[in-house]
């Protein structure tokens, strides 16, 4: 059987132009004299001249023929000229492109979100920023804090917004955003009356930072914790809670819409809502722009 494989002898040899060399190829055809093209790269003559040898000698072809004092391109340069013209302008697109990459001004921002701060809080913000960084690929994931801190600290994310944590963790730094009420939600018709006679409870999983303040406040004030069901989502506590499977306690901007004959809501406790992002990590255009629209929305940070 004929081996129809190329052979290595048969490959063409690899020439291993520099961009250096291309770009004072390319500089040398565009300028009047090679003194004007070397101020224009901002090198000496000399080295402009080395440079271009070197990159004959890789090619193994002439490219300079000299004309009296002058050294001119030879015709059959034109190609190598076309192509180092090519390499250059890429070249130059990559250079810009990974610029406006640490800029963040391109690429993507991986940003979580418990649910009140993107629905509620900073909903304006992230329309805002979509707008105004259009070229930037803004991901955003809305879950519960510990599910996003865990993700922030495999990589998966760039920054988020979580209930601050009650735990110190160092490989994290932490931003204060805003303070919010968290208020004591009655099944309908009941007024709050004594903590004593609060309860039983639908409340946020075991493990939510939000779950772990309002059992600390409820024992505090000698209420009974009783939790007869879970969830994540406010919509189905509320709901659970209308349907008198049990009390609530909700962010304030979750407890829904109160009624003129509604009771006054009991704030039990407050939170913390925080910017957390990988301490040590390389600054991101991107993220501290959206930070600084995330802190215009608090004022001073906290309100």
């Amino acid at each position: 059987m004929t081996d129809l494989r190329p052979r290595s002898e048969d490959a063409p040899p690899l020439l291993h132009p520099t961009i250096s060399q291309l770009t004072y190829l390319v500089a040398v055809a565009e300028a009047p004299t090679f003194s004007t093209a070397a101020s224009g790269l901002g090198v000496s003559t000399s080295a402009l001249s080395q440079g271009l040898a070197e990159l004959e000698r890789r090619l193994g072809l002439q490219l300079f023929e000299r004309h009296g004092r002058r050294q001119v391109l030879r015709e059959e340069a034109g190609t190598v000229l076309a192509y180092a013209r090519r390499v250059v302008a890429d070249t130059r697109d990559i250079s810009r492109w990974v610029h406006e990459l640490k800029g963040g001004r391109v690429g993507r921002l991986r940003v979580g979100m418990i649910d009140a701060a993107a629905v509620d809080h900073f909903s304006t913000q992230l329309r805002s920023f979509r707008r105004t960084d259009a070229s930037v690929d803004l991901l955003l994931s809305v879950a519960p804090s510990a599910e996003l801190l865990e993700r922030l600290r495999r990589g998966e994310l760039d920054l988020a917004v979580v209930v601050e944590p009650q735990l110190d963790l160092p490989e994290f730094e932490f931003t204060a955003l805003l303070e919010e009420d968290i208020v004591v939600v009655p099944p309908e018709g009941i007024d709050v009356a004594a903590p004593t006679e609060w309860g039983p409870w639908v409340l946020f999983p075991t493990g939510s930072h939000t779950r772990a303040l309002i059992e600390r406040e409820l024992r505090a004030r000698g209420a009974r914790v009783e939790v007869v069901a879970e969830s994540h989502q406010p919509e189905v506590l509320r709901e659970m809670t209308r349907l008198g499977v049990g009390w609530t306690v909700l962010p304030a901007v979750q407890a829904g819409r109160r009624r003129p004959r509604d009771p006054q809501p009991v704030v039990l406790t407050r939170r913390r809502l925080v910017i957390a992002r990988p301490r040590g990590r390389s600054a991101h255009g991107a993220a501290d722009r959206l930070v600084a629209m995330l802190e215009t929305r608090t004022g001073s940070g906290i309100d």
